[in-house]
């Protein structure tokens, strides 16, 4: 199986994704990442050097589950899907062949984050299906499916954190804060974090289930009308 995580600006994945990731990566999944902006504008450094910049952390990052990013280098900030994106994206995937395509949900706050989106809806056609990652602070998102990223956090933060440029703690507190919430949401055992996601199925790929890490174990909940057993 061949995942292919495709994320807007060169700390994305990291953010919306990278539990999940970890996941597949320890089941054996080949992963694949792409970049699709060179994130020049993620500062107030100059442009040229912030991507160089960001394309090192990127790599670093991806680094810890074996992964050469792809990167893209649209301009950062300005992210349409128009022909040039959708036909970049077509490329990439059909040398990839990835069995899922994981991206930004439609309706998530930053513009890239929605040209990318629906670049990658109209991109993967027949070839892949595409899972949609939670927004930013979960705001508008209804999730169909949750990885259970307990053991994968860890990870999770230092990639986060390989982003020097970006003062990473504060989306280490933001992923912290929406995982640990996701995780509430399956009823989980405290402590522990989830990834939250969605599927719209779109002929041919209507069940995606078997391609997905575990979700959090579910605790039973004791009516207290009724005696323990």
């Amino acid at each position: 199986m061949k995942v292919l995580a495709i994320g807007a600006h060169p700390d994305d994945i990291e953010i919306y994704m990278f539990g999940a990731l970890a996941a597949w990566a320890g089941a054996g999944t080949a992963l694949e990442f792409a970049i699709a902006t060179d994130g020049s504008r993620g500062g107030t450094a100059d442009p040229a050097e912030l991507a160089r910049t960001r394309r090192q952390e990127a790599g670093q990052a991806a680094a810890r589950l074996g992964v050469t990013p792809h990167f893209l280098d649209f301009a950062d900030g300005t992210l349409v899907a128009d022909a040039a994106v959708v036909s970049r994206l077509k490329i990439l995937i059909s040398e990839i062949l990835p069995d899922l395509v994981v991206t930004h949900a439609p309706n998530d706050y930053h513009g890239d984050h929605r040209a990318l989106s629906e670049a990658v809806r109209i991109a993967a056609s027949f070839t892949a299906a595409v899972l949609h990652a939670d927004t930013l602070g979960g705001v508008g998102f209804e999730a169909t499916h949750y990885v259970d990223v307990s053991a994968h956090f860890p990870t999770k933060t230092a990639a986060i954190r390989a982003h020097v440029s970006q003062e990473p703690e504060r989306f280490v507190a933001a992923a912290s804060a929406l995982n640990a919430f996701r995780a509430s949401q399956c009823n989980a055992p405290e402590g522990s974090f989830a990834e939250a996601y969605r599927f719209e199925p779109t002929f041919p790929f209507a069940d995606i289930r078997g391609l997905l890490p575990p979700a959090p174990r579910v605790r039973p909940v004791h009516n207290r009308n009724q005696p323990w057993t």
